[in-house]
């Protein structure tokens, strides 16, 4: 029995590399992170993060999460078919062709999935180009079951994102003013293996397993199962925003969870379980969309000071620790309040600057340190001014006139 799992482990590794969702993963990555490069040299007049940023910093959650999902659909014996994994990825990669992730939960990948191999039967019955027996009998209760547990870990990944992990970018504002406003985004492989029907795998148990779709043998493949989103925080602050997102988001998962447990008994629960992770979902996504609309721009200019909308990793502003929302009160002693006014203080310190930064609490605490060759010449602290293109084309324009 030991080397039957053996041999169904190593080739159900194997056939994570027929999956098309690997190869759409890494085209996407880069398709999004040139994107969003693109919007950013726009903005600020220079790239922020990396084309990969997006990607950075999740492994760690996917891999552990992975590994649990592997033995909760293992050790449940929950089966699942393949044509679950080919509509998945298919519905997967339709819903990511505009580049963005905010379709990519699993309410949504998962919810249609389900919805389709729910209905899918009885359409085809109608229709005589397509063979019926294509599509084979569907674990409806282990497909509610994944979307609450998947949907647990898109609630992790929300909430374990760092203050300077959200991408800044410049707007207008309702009353024509230039604000900041950061994007909470990113995007997660979770791989983990599930059951299929025919293989080497024989029920080591009379309860085993315990989800069947009735074949006598089974296989392992781990599937690349693809997590996304992104939201816009304009008047939350973007850590204030990502706790909400992140409790509202699991309370859903959870609830998912327990009716998804309640269709073992009564199978009809798993459709309610799935229409509540979609209508949930976009009921969520409604209202924090409202109440971030409602509010007052979170990074809009001050009278006194800058608020810094964003910091380029790898610059003297963050290896000081300086943070998004935080104020620049003073450069070397002397009061500012716009870009101009911290640029010329700045530029008359020499190797040397001290800044006065306002905190969440509005408490002064001093920073000081060195410019080096080849740091950014605004430290790399980003600000809610008139994006960078506008105002080029403003100083050519002037040149012209002149």
């Amino acid at each position: 029995m030991a080397e039957a799992w053996l041999i169904e482990i190593f080739k159900g590794v194997g056939r994570l590399f027929m999956n098309p969702i690997v190869y759409w993963t890494i085209l996407l990555i880069l398709l999004a992170g040139y994107k969003r490069i693109k919007q950013e040299r726009i903005d600020f007049g220079s790239k922020v993060f990396d084309i990969f940023s997006e990607w950075r910093s999740t492994w760690g959650v996917s891999l552990i999460t992975g590994l649990v999902l592997s033995i909760i659909t293992i050790g449940a014996g929950i089966v699942f078919s393949y044509e679950f994994i080919v509509l998945l990825a298919i519905i997967t990669i339709i819903l990511s062709l505009a580049l963005r992730f905010t379709m990519l939960s699993p309410s949504y990948t998962i919810g249609l999935t389900f919805l389709l191999l729910l209905f899918l039967p009885s359409l085809l019955e109608n229709q005589t180009v397509i063979d019926t027996e294509l599509i084979t009998e569907t674990n409806f209760t282990g497909l509610a079951l994944l979307a609450g547990l998947l949907l647990t870990v898109e609630s992790i990944l929300i909430g374990r994102i760092k203050r300077n992990e959200t991408y800044p970018s410049i707007a207008l504002s309702d009353r024509g003013i230039w604000v900041g406003q950061h994007r909470i985004k990113k995007l997660s492989v979770i791989p983990f293996f599930v059951i299929v029907p025919n293989g080497l795998i024989s029920p080591f148990a009379p309860w085993w397993p315990y989800f069947a779709i009735g074949e006598a043998s089974y296989s392992l493949v781990l599937i690349p199962f693809l997590i996304g989103f992104d939201y816009l925080a304009k008047g939350h602050e973007p850590m204030q925003a990502t706790r909400k997102i992140s409790k509202f988001n699991g309370l859903l998962g959870t609830g998912i969870i327990v009716i998804a447990i309640g269709s073992i008994y009564i199978p009809s629960l798993s459709i309610v379980a799935i229409v509540l992770a979609i209508i949930g979902k976009e009921y969520l996504n409604y209202k924090y969309r409202l109440g971030d609309r409602l509010r007052r721009p979170f990074f809009q200019p001050q009278e006194k000071g800058l608020k810094v909308v964003g910091i380029i990793p790898s610059t003297p502003a963050a290896r000081l620790e300086v943070y998004p929302g935080e104020t620049i009160a003073k450069v070397n002693g002397q009061r500012i309040s716009t870009e101009a006014e911290f640029y010329k203080a700045l530029q008359g310190s020499g190797a040397f600057f001290k800044l006065d930064v306002l905190d969440d609490r509005h408490e002064v605490r001093f920073v000081q340190g060195a410019l080096y060759e080849g740091d950014h010449h605004e430290l790399g602290l980003l600000f809610s001014s008139a994006p960078h293109r506008q105002k080029n084309a403003k100083k050519t324009k002037t040149k012209l006139s002149g």
